[in-house]
């Protein structure tokens, strides 16, 4: 985890910058030793973005088959998954 004070972004934007490129990670910046915001570069940040949506998808499903409501068949999961992963790393790669 990458902590930094508030100040660093002004005076090292730069590194700030190559580090989340780098690391894939955000850098946390404090505050008067408070949590104050997180920092990412814009690729891990679509990635998350797009995780996150992929997860929504998936638990509306589950939902979805506990309440009953009919599902895909294996060969229909197996293309939309398919498509699902061939989106994200078309958006990865821009």
């Amino acid at each position: 985890m990458n902590i930094k004070p508030s100040a660093a972004i002004r005076k090292n934007y730069n590194e700030i910058s190559e580090l989340c490129k780098a690391t894939s990670e955000p850098v946390f910046l404090t505050k008067n030793g408070e949590g104050d915001l997180v920092v990412m570069d814009i690729a891990t940040f679509s990635r998350r973005e797009s995780m996150l949506r992929l997860r929504e998808q998936l638990v509306a499903v589950e939902e979805d088959r506990l309440a009953g409501k009919k599902g895909f068949s294996i060969d229909e999961v197996d293309e939309l998954m398919k498509r699902a992963i061939q989106e994200a790393a078309f958006k990865q790669h821009r």
